[in-house]
């Protein structure tokens, strides 16, 4: 048979009200009116067809049926607690997953998960690279790490780091011949093309050469291979295939270790940047807390790093 249960609001109500027997502090602990609280009660009253509670001029106690309502209800909404919170620490104390972009995997965290597992290696980190955004609320993931505006609906968004883009290649091809110390050598060099940059929101080869002032030279911003992922095309540039015009976050480590070098500027600033992003449910999680905390840490480390090396 189908259960006949009265609305959850009006058996919570009551609770509280006959816990407390004042109206006043049940409202206090649900954070709703009083007027709310009287509201709910009289529905539930009218829908068990019977009395609940003597209503006196300052007092409030319960009807003979109130006081064989309340113990069984009152063992049942702990029951329900109880698994709720079973559940939701259940959830919270097991793996971290997360989901990001691969070459923000692996440029980027990949390198920098060993000094979180060292500090904090009760929290298994699952890290899932994809291009697609997945559905927090079939629980493909815990939190993510987003490129974009920043404008992601229904979830909790934290700034990560913003982006740069600039040349970047092998410090080979600095003294090569043909040579590549000025920007006008680009005229000799291959071009390494990242398909996610594009246009005003994040600056690509033509724009580049645009705010390098190099538009009548004899360079097609166009030409040279292109790479539908980022990592794959920082590298290219490491294995000296040609110049990359690269994002700052996917080339600090190459460029801290010598196997890239920045040959010369401008540096142009993208409208977009790296966001950590989780659904509201998720946010009081100690894992989570912990980790959005380190990535925090460690993304303002890298930026002042970052700043530093390229000037």
């Amino acid at each position: 048979m189908p259960r006949r249960l009265p609305p959850l609001n009006a058996l919570r109500a009551f609770e509280a009200a006959a816990r407390h027997l004042s109206f006043t502090e049940a409202a206090q602990e649900l954070n709703v009116t009083q007027a709310a609280i009287s509201h709910q009660i009289k529905s539930l009253e009218e829908h068990l067809g019977t009395a609940l509670f003597l209503r006196m001029n300052r007092a409030l106690a319960l009807t003979d049926a109130g006081e064989r309502y309340y113990p069984p209800l009152r063992q049942a909404l702990d029951l329900m607690d109880v698994a709720t919170r079973d559940l939701v620490e259940r959830d919270a104390m097991g793996p971290l997953k997360v989901t990001v972009l691969p070459s923000f995997a692996a440029r980027w965290l990949l390198p920098r998960l060993a000094d979180f597992r060292q500090a904090h290696p009760e929290i298994d980190v699952l890290i899932s690279a994809d291009d697609e955004l997945v559905d927090f609320s079939r629980a493909e993931a815990d939190i993510g790490i987003r490129y974009g505006r920043g404008d992601y609906p229904g979830l909790e968004t934290d700034f990560l780091m913003g982006d740069r883009v600039f040349p970047v290649c092998s410090p080979n091809l600095i003294d090569g011949d043909p040579p590549l110390r000025e920007p006008k050598h680009l005229v000799h060099h291959t071009l390494l093309h990242d398909d996610v940059l594009g246009g005003e929101d994040s600056p690509d080869w033509a724009l580049w050469l645009k705010r390098a002032g190099l538009e009548d030279l004899d360079i097609d911003p166009r030409r040279g291979p292109g790479f539908n992922d980022s990592a794959m095309q920082v590298q290219a540039a490491v294995d000296g295939q040609g110049v990359a015009l690269a994002r700052s976050a996917l080339t600090l480590d190459d460029l801290k270790a010598g196997r890239l070098v920045c040959p010369f500027g401008p540096e142009i600033r993208s409208r977009l940047a790296y966001y950590l992003v989780s659904p509201p449910s998720v946010r009081s999680w100690r894992k989570v807390k912990i980790f959005r905390d380190w990535l925090m840490a460690r993304a303002e480390a890298d930026r002042a790093e970052g700043e530093a090396l390229r000037s």
